[in-house]
């Protein structure tokens, strides 16, 4: 077994903060911590809202699906999904996708600076099964369907400017988005057994209305140097995955976080979470489930993903123990928190507010383990900094 160096970025808002880490690779990983040893203690019992949280943390409903939120007159949507933070003055503001075939879209909620619920609003209509999606660094919201020849749309989370189709980014089954403002390129998941990594290289940063779509070609290991090849058609009209000799395929792709030159992402199909060094273009496993020695491993179906300027990660299971796990800088795999009554459901929209104190996510399905039943949540507590 190798024990390699790795550096793991930390970013929220650009920062550019980088901690070390190690990562084992060969014939079988270094076990994870097991439950109840990551950083922030063990998840407790379950609190009023059926959340398991380790000490010193509190959570709260924020939306249900059918409901109006708050004393707002809008009704949230159905199977939430995918979301984001954006600051908004002394406030903030979270958008979420509406995972739903048809109609789908986004809607968005406003604090004010002392978290209180002051709006909600639709951001995107009319589009279909809206999974995942990504902030760009000149805060919109890129909403994915996860549909064959799906779209990317580029919305506005304060609902002022109406949303735009960005076809040049491909049609194909969208999955995530994250934005590497150092390249100035877009990563793109794609959620199918046979998918690929993609970017997209705009033409003029800050522009996303033409472009090239290119892919990730590299040899049938799980690590080593890549490389990228343009998509001739990025229309789908043959699939794009097809389009490309020698297209790495990955087994579900899901979520997808940037930070100072990594791109993080996740693989549903075989639980995996995959590096992406963006400077040494070389490719790596950050976490894989059926290597963890001994059994027991704490994070399975691994989804949506976000990170913290400590440098850990926040990977949502989708199914698995209906939990948040997280990966710290030492390669610590621990839950942060789990849903308890909702088995039929998943995580979905992990965000942070721009404080880094209140972590949103939602229960696509909630209780009743149908779209009508999402419940979107706020965690507050001592997150580390």
């Amino acid at each position: 077994m190798e024990r390699r160096t790795f550096l793991r970025a930390s970013a929220v808002g650009g920062s550019s903060a980088v901690l070390g880490g190690t990562l084992w690779r060969g014939a079988a990983y270094a076990a994870p911590a097991q439950p109840g040893t990551g950083p922030y203690g063990p998840p407790g019992t379950a609190d009023a809202n059926g959340i398991r949280l380790p000490a010193g943390f509190t959570s709260r409903v924020i939306a249900r699906s059918g409901q109006r939120v708050g004393s707002t007159s809008y009704t949230w949507h159905n199977a939430p999904d995918g979301g984001a933070c954006y600051t908004d003055g002394s406030g903030w503001i979270y958008v979420s996708n509406s995972e739903i075939n048809p109609s789908g879209g986004a809607g968005a909620v406003r604090f004010s600076a002392a978290g209180a619920v002051t709006g909600a609003y639709r951001i995107l209509s009319g589009t279909r099964q809206n999974c995942a999606g990504g902030k760009t660094p000149w805060n919109t919201w890129l909403s994915c369907e996860e549909v064959d020849r799906g779209y990317v749309y580029e919305t506005d989370p304060w609902g002022v400017k109406a949303a735009v189709r960005r076809d040049a980014m491909g049609r194909f089954k969208h999955e995530a988005a994250a934005a590497d403002p150092v390249r100035g390129v877009l990563y793109l998941t794609e959620d199918v057994s046979d998918g690929c990594f993609y970017r997209f290289r705009p033409t003029t940063w800050g522009d996303l209305s033409s472009g090239t779509l290119e892919v990730l070609v590299a040899g049938s290991g799980t690590s080593g140097p890549v490389s990228w090849a343009r998509v001739p058609d990025p229309s789908g009209a043959t699939a794009t995955r097809g389009q490309v000799s020698g297209a790495k395929r990955f087994n579900g792709g899901e979520g997808c976080y940037y930070a100072d030159g990594t791109c993080w992402f996740t693989t549903k199909g075989d639980n995996r979470v995959w590096q992406y060094d963006a400077a040494a273009q070389t490719l790596e496993l950050a976490y894989d489930d059926s290597l963890v020695t001994g059994g027991g491993a704490p994070l399975t179906g691994v989804d949506n993903v976000t990170g913290t300027t400590s440098g850990d990660l926040f990977v949502a299971e989708d199914g698995g123990n209906m939990e948040i796990c997280v990966i710290t800088p030492d390669d610590v795999v621990a839950p942060f928190l789990r849903i308890g009554g909702q088995s039929s459901s998943e995580i979905t929209g992990p965000a942070f507010s721009p404080d880094g104190r209140r972590l949103y996510f939602s229960s696509q399905r909630g209780t009743s383990g149908r779209s009508s039943g999402g419940i979107t949540y706020e965690v507050t507590g001592p997150f580390r900094a």
